[in-house]
Parts: structure tokens; sequence; C-alpha cells
């Protein structure tokens, strides 16, 4: 099956990178392969990069689409939280680049059996791992009210968090993602439907994000990343909700501080080390041309830290 995702920022990620001929990259998010071709294309072959998904179905896929690079690109299936495990399995102690493009791929999303879409119809999974045990099935249907309304509100940022945790308990057992849909239907009054989004779409991604723990994983993948880099190595991140974009964020900041003594001591003694230089004082965002395309790419934000 074909592999039918439009890469989002991708010229802005990979020149980001500051791509080195001979260098080693991390596709820490791989999924359709678009920002490891385009590493590949732009040094002619001539680097190495290391491609990290859990999804096998996306291994699969660019291990038949990158065969061309031979042993320069290397598949691995692991979750990038696992990133610093990867690389000393692979024998490798520090890179040059490493890319993070978060979120749901698009065939995630279009292929109905995966459970990720208000869309279609399927069983409630929403696994990026499919080896995972924890699936949407569970959340909806055995987590207690008060954990679906807190995931909903935290994750989702979802004003109407505590009536559709109500309705889904009430509605239960809730097998499929239309279901669920018509149950978030029923608790978002009428008039809250008119404007904005999917009615679905913010309990959607919470509970996504806590069956595959996103944010968990998201913090220990850039703290590794980051530690990861050469001298001069870029880490390029795309993120697609606000959530994300604030933790990459502040992980950048915490890496960038050179000094994290009370202010009252007159002289450091913490011997705290700066690790990063921040590139993008401000997110990089989609341009108009790129959203006219694609407009899932409407919420994607990309920043770039330099190791040092």
């Amino acid at each position: 099956m074909e592999f039918d995702h439009t890469t989002v920022l991708l010229k802005e990620t990979i020149d980001g990178l500051n791509l080195k001929t001979n260098g080693v990259y991390v596709d820490c998010t791989l999924g359709g392969g678009g920002h490891t071709k385009e590493i590949f294309h732009r040094l002619d072959g001539q680097c190495k990069v290391i491609g990290i998904d859990q999804d096998q179905y996306a291994l699969d896929y660019n291990k038949n689409q990158l065969q061309i690079f031979g042993n320069n690109f290397i598949p691995y299936k692991s979750n990038f939280s696992n990133l610093k495990d990867v690389l000393e399995d692979i024998g490798i102690e520090k890179v040059d680049g490493i890319v993070f493009d978060l979120g749901v791929s698009s065939p995630q999303l279009d292929l109905g059996e995966r459970g990720f879409s208000y869309n279609h119809d399927a069983p409630l999974d929403m696994r990026m791992d499919r080896g995972n045990n924890l699936t949407a099935m569970e959340v909806v249907n055995n987590w207690k009210e008060q954990e679906i309304f807190e995931i909903i509100r935290d994750y989702g940022e979802e004003k109407w968090a505590k009536r559709i945790a109500q309705f889904i308990v009430e509605y239960r057992p809730i097998n499929t993602t239309l279901e669920l849909v018509d149950v978030i239907k029923k608790a978002v009054p009428k008039g809250a439907r008119k404007d904005g989004p999917h009615p679905a779409k913010r309990t959607f991604q919470a509970i996504r994000i806590a069956v595959n723990d996103e944010l968990g994983v998201l913090k220990t993948g850039i703290q590794q990343g980051i530690d990861s880099l050469k001298n001069g190595g870029r880490i390029s991140v795309i993120t697609f909700h606000s959530l994300e974009d604030r933790i990459v964020k502040n992980i950048y900041k915490e890496n960038f501080i050179q000094c994290i003594c009370p202010k009252e001591y007159p002289v450091c003694v913490c011997n705290h080390e700066r690790k990063v230089k921040i590139i993008t004082k401000k997110p990089i965002e989609p341009s108009v041309e790129e959203l006219e395309e694609n407009p899932r790419a409407r919420s994607a934000k990309l920043r770039v830290a330099e190791g040092v």
C-alpha cells in the first residue's frame, strides 16, 4: 500500500539542520520518510540516516523506498524516547542532526482500521505501536470518569471536558470511533458545534496522547536528542499543538541556561553547562502557500537548536 503523506515544513526543517556531507542524522519519526529522503537528496546519498519508528508499517515501507542508499539507511523499530539506546546499539555516540516530526502521520489517520480518525469507523485503537497493550478501547471503557475528564481537559484543552467524560461513562460500552463521535456530539451543546474544529477533534487528540504517552516520551526523547548532538549539530522539532510546542520550548531554554545556581550565590558552584544555542527565537510556521496545499499543516511549528 502507498504511504501517502505530505511532509510538513520540509524545506525549513532540513534547512535548519545545516547539513554536512558524510554527516550522521537521525529521523526520530520516520513515518513516510519525507525528511530522510530530503536529507539523502541534498547530500547526494553521502551521509548516514537512522530512521526510527515504532510503526512496523512505516519501517517496511521505507526499507523498500530507500534501499537505493544501501547501508547508509538504517531503519530501527523503537520509540524515540529510547534514542540513546538505539544509537548505542548501532555504535554511534554523537550525531550531526536530528529531526522530530510529532503527531500522527496521514496514513495512520487515513487508514480507518487504526482508529485514530473521527471520520472513519473503526475499533477504538489509536496505538502507534500495535504491540503495546493500552488501547483507546481500554481508556474509553475502563478508565474512571475523573481520569477521562483530566486527560480531555489537559491533553485536549477541551472546554466541554467534564461533560464529555460524563457522557462517555453514561453511554459505554463504546466500541468504535463513530460511536464515540456520536457520544461526544451528544455531550457538546449544539450551539458550540457550529464554529471551530470538529467537535471530536480535541477528545480524540487527548485519548491518542494518553494511549501513546506522547508528552512523557517527548520530554525524554528531546533531551536525549540534545545530549546526542555533536558540537554544531542541529535538532529540528515540528510540533502540532500547544502542549508539545511548550515542552520543546522549555527544554531548549533549560539546556541554554549556563548556570542554575540560586541568584544569591556570589559565584557559580553548580557546574551546569550550556548544551545548546537556540536558532529559532520564534517558531517557524507554514507559509500561506503550504497551507493551501496541505490544510493539516495549519497548527505546525518548527523550533531549531544547535549543540555547543
